[in-house]
């Protein structure tokens, strides 16, 4: 008896599936009247987030210790997703725009000097000019790494000699024929 009876309910079960695949629905694009506004697809709610909005804009917002790591993790990163157009050391000619592509900012102008590494990580978050966005490729804490390495990129081509050790400034006059 109780194998009959879960037979029946197995096929009541399978027969409501199929309903399922066959109900009626509305098409993506399509008019509705079930909405005040006719249409089927709907903006989501004021104040919606995705899934894991809220992780991912604590991980932008805290800005993580300056470490070796940070800045390793940085120069591979940046080594990935940067250099194509913005070149090994930063200025802004990479292969890309020898492609005929617009050239981007060099990093060592007095404009990017004085930005902020805030500004950098919105810049690889959202894009800005020519640059598109890449939020869907870089996650946020290497976001924030690519600006460490960059800030190390700038200050590996404008550091004042006087902070140099006297042994690196001595082979520094020396290659330079001083």
């Amino acid at each position: 008896m109780r194998r009959a009876l879960s037979l029946l309910v197995a096929a009541v079960a399978l027969a409501g599936c199929d309903q399922m695949a066959t109900q009626p629905r509305e098409h993506v694009y399509g008019r509705s009247a079930l909405f005040p506004n006719g249409m089927s697809m709907q903006a989501p709610p004021d104040g919606a987030l995705a899934r894991g909005d809220l992780e991912t804009q604590a991980m932008l917002q805290t800005r993580p210790p300056l470490t070796p790591a940070l800045l390793a993790r940085g120069q591979a990163r940046y080594a990935i997703y940067c250099a194509v157009c913005h070149d090994a050391a930063g200025y802004g000619q990479g292969v890309v725009p020898s492609r005929g592509y617009p050239q981007p900012p060099s990093f060592h102008s007095a404009r990017l000097r004085a930005a902020s590494s805030r500004h950098i990580v919105d810049v690889i978050t959202n894009g800005y000019g020519v640059m598109y966005a890449y939020r869907d490729r870089v996650i946020p804490a290497d976001r924030w790494a690519i600006a460490a390495y960059i800030r190390a990129l700038q200050l590996s081509q404008a550091a004042p000699v006087a902070k140099l050790a006297p042994a690196e400034q001595a082979r520094l006059a020396a290659d330079r024929g001083l």
